[in-house]
């Protein structure tokens, strides 16, 4: 028996309202990527130094998944968001102000940390609100990342071409301040306590099956989380850079991140609908082991159309693996630390894609080409799949020996 509040029609309004936040604030880490070809061009450096803005990007957005989750837990989502949304306009200043790969880095770190607030914060504060939907909404919401990298990619491209990349930064810095505090006042209402203890209650069933505490599956699952990322990073955040050493230069290389993050949209949301019957740990383990099929698919294809297929499978193989993490949190983990821990988790797997697009670069430089960053990431795909396949296996042999 649920309380009112969960799956209630302010849930669903509340969900629309996140998705619009989301969509907006997660654009900081689509940009650097689109910019990077014209920052390593001004500043005249290598792909692995090209690389770092990015990789500085992801650490902050991974360190403020997890400081940022804790703090929405005490202090609400409302002021959290607001405090991210001038942090993030901040960052893009910075960055407008830089004068070398290095300066603009540390600007990248500042922008990621305000824009892990459409993230991991949204996911675990929408969570409260749902509880047989539960599922869906949490895709929903990790959608906003995507829809943001496929949409924003496209409308930054005439900006980028006509007045360069320091202008887009400056548009996005006024968009963020504009949409994302006005709408942040709308999620003023808080979980009442007699939803989050039904939510407690249908947890403690779950984690008693892993046969672990909440502090070690929560690192069994950050291990998890950084193996699949590593992974996950070699084509979205190299695609574009791919493309140009093929000759078929940035826009191409633009509009194939937007059909892979299209394809994850649709990939999150499809694996909604299966977690809320089939549970996150099966989800999980179904979307690492197409996504290893999907980056053996790059391997061979190198023609410009095989690239837009191979890009859309991949984004439709892997676009509902984070978010399974999320729901894994909830279904064994308790309710009122949901921000504290679905943050960890995500910072986790956030760290495995600032890894690996720098490893990808490392390698391209040493090697001179993707290959063996194709095959890097597929190795540290199994070692995600293997975790999955034991918690699924611990699982069922604990509860088939509870007495009844």
């Amino acid at each position: 028996m649920t309380t009112s509040i969960h799956d209630s029609a302010y849930s669903w309004t509340r969900l629309a309202l996140t998705l619009a936040i989301a969509t907006v604030a997660n654009v900081g880490m689509w940009a650097i990527i689109v910019i990077m070809p014209a920052v390593q061009v001004e500043f005249g450096v290598g792909r692995a130094e090209a690389s770092l803005p990015y990789t500085l990007t992801m650490v902050g957005f991974g360190i403020g998944n997890f400081v940022v989750g804790r703090a929405v837990d005490r202090w609400g989502v409302t002021p959290v968001l607001i405090v991210c949304a001038v942090g993030i306009a901040g960052g893009y200043g910075l960055a407008i102000a830089s004068g070398s790969i290095l300066a603009l880095a540390l600007a990248q770190f500042v922008v990621g940390l305000g824009t892990s607030v459409g993230f991991g914060p949204l996911i675990a504060d929408i969570s409260h609100w749902f509880m047989k939907r539960r599922g869906i909404a949490v895709a929903i919401v990790a959608s906003g990342n995507y829809l943001s990298g496929a949409i924003w990619p496209i409308l930054l491209a005439g900006i980028l071409a006509d007045s360069g990349w320091r202008t887009a930064y400056a548009v996005l810095a006024i968009t963020t301040l504009v949409i994302v505090i006005p709408l942040a006042f709308a999620l003023r209402r808080q979980v009442p306590d007699s939803a989050h203890e039904t939510a407690e209650s249908a947890s403690a069933a779950k984690r008693r099956s892993s046969g672990l505490s909440p502090r070690a599956l929560a690192w069994l699952l950050g291990l998890a989380g950084i193996g699949c990322c590593v992974a996950m990073s070699m084509p979205q955040v190299h695609i574009v850079s791919y493309c140009v050493d093929l000759g078929y230069g940035p826009a191409v290389g633009a509009e194939m991140l937007s059909l892979m993050l299209l394809g994850g949209v649709g990939s999150r949301l499809l694996s909604g609908l299966l977690a809320d019957r089939l549970g996150g740990v099966k989800t999980l383990l179904l979307g690492s082991v197409l996504q290893a099929i999907a980056l053996a698919l790059y391997l061979p294809s190198d023609a410009l159309v095989s690239l837009y297929v191979v890009s859309l499978i991949f984004g439709l193989s892997q676009g509902g693996i984070v978010p399974s993490y999320a729901l894994i949190v909830r279904e064994y983990m308790p309710a009122r630390e949901a921000g504290a821990r679905v943050g960890f988790v995500l910072m986790a797997t956030i760290m495995g894609m600032a890894l690996g697009g720098w490893m990808s670069g490392w390698i391209y430089d040493v090697t001179g080409s993707y290959e063996m960053a194709f095959w890097n990431g597929i190795l540290w795909n199994g070692m995600n799949i293997a975790i999955m396949v034991w918690l699924l296996l611990q699982s069922r042999s604990r509860t088939a020996l509870q007495p009844a």
